[in-house]
């Protein structure tokens, strides 16, 4: 593709900024020209859309748009390197676009303070050249698959679990889309987030730069981009596997008789939205008054042992929620148990489980991260 414009002229202070990208043929003046009139919006800037961010304001992009509605938490530094500690509680869309200004003042940054959904994503994204997906769930993802199918517009994917990455670009004028590569997306309970996985703080950078690389290729028309090639990596041996997509002709939304025309309820098709389980909670507080007060109850852990490594609540036992229905036998079904997790979501899972198999089981509303926060500050966070 080409940008909206190459004939943008370049100040002298451009033109020595970009210098040292400007001799490369492929480039010259008149690609950096094209990229100065180009646009690019990111859909998050976390840890794949930081890097992807800062080479793009970097090279000269000339209007990026940034959108995420999040808030930094000391849990993103170690990945997100554009936040720092001082940084932490304020809005990473406002953050981001303050600090790529330093990167690169002549360019234009725009923050969307806001939750990309079916409600604004044809408007937001609609105003940029190419769509750079940063996200890191599934609605999301077939929300700007669908939306760049609607727009005509190409979607550079890229996403990160642990050590390993993939990413690829779904242009459905030039080939497949990401619902011919994902025509269902995964059970909601079935795939599990850096919170509990964890990720290697690294990846993201290298997958986020290598999106980086597709939207210089794509706003240049150079090189060949990754559309119908889905690109792998593995940090722990340093391997690039390459895989092929076909475009699916029967695809549903960039298929021949497409039956997806507008946006849909991203939320139900994944179903996301369905309500936590009804179980009985109780609060940190009202734990510690009872263990105070003598009660005998068995604190259950639910979390992975590494988890449990890290930080856990004195006494408690642990059973990770995946072993839990063959595990359930070493519970007495006399006892008072109280489950607790990261947060408070899986523990509600395995309540709702131990309820019904008639144990008297309670959720500690909040999880480990609540009980730090209310109940023992010196217990470490993350």
């Amino acid at each position: 593709m080409k940008a909206a414009s190459s004939a943008e002229p370049l100040s002298k202070l451009e033109v020595e900024r970009y210098s040292r990208q400007m001799v490369l043929p492929e480039v010259g003046p008149e690609g950096q020209r094209r990229l100065k009139g180009s646009s690019v919006v990111i859909v998050g800037v976390g840890g794949l859309g930081i890097p992807a961010s800062v080479y793009l304001a970097a090279a000269g992009v000339g209007r990026i748009g940034i959108v995420d509605h999040d808030v930094i938490e000391k849990s993103n530094l170690h990945r997100q390197t554009l936040y720092s500690e001082g940084d932490v509680g304020g809005l990473k869309a406002a953050v981001a676009a303050q600090k790529l200004k330093l990167v690169n003042p002549h360019i234009a940054i725009e923050p969307h303070k806001v939750k990309l959904d079916s409600s604004n994503a044809m408007e937001i994204l609609g105003r940029y050249d190419v769509v750079v997906d940063c996200t890191d769930n599934f609605p999301a993802r077939y929300l700007i698959n669908d939306a760049c199918v609607l727009l005509g517009k190409p979607d550079v994917y890229a996403s990160i679990f642990r050590f390993d990455g993939q990413v690829s670009v779904f242009d459905a004028k030039k080939g497949p889309c990401y619902r011919c590569l994902f025509p269902e997306p995964p059970p909601p309970d079935s795939v599990q987030d850096c919170a509990v996985a964890g990720v290697m703080g690294v990846l993201p950078g290298i997958m986020g730069s290598l999106q980086a690389v597709q939207v210089m290729n794509l706003l240049l028309g150079n090189g060949q981009p990754l559309s119908g090639r889905l690109v792998l990596f593995n940090g722990t041996d340093m391997s690039f596997n390459e895989l092929r997509i076909k475009k699916n002709p029967d695809c549903p939304v960039c298929g021949a008789h497409p039956k997806i025309t507008k946006l849909i309820d991203y939320e139900a098709f994944c179903g996301t939205n369905r309500a936590a389980p009804a179980v009985k909670e109780v609060t940190p507080r009202q734990l510690k008054a009872r263990i105070e007060g003598g009660e005998k109850i068995l604190i259950l852990d639910v979390r992975e042992p590494f988890e449990n490594a890290y930080c856990k609540i004195e006494s408690s036992k642990l059973i990770p929620l995946g072993q839990l229905e063959e595990r359930a036998g070493e519970l007495n079904k006399e006892d008072q148990i109280v489950v607790y997790c990261h947060t408070g979501v899986r523990s509600a899972r395995a309540t709702e489980f131990l309820s019904s198999k008639g144990f008297r089981a309670q959720n500690l509303k909040g999880g480990v991260e609540a009980w730090a926060l209310e109940v023992d500050p010196s217990m470490p966070t993350y």
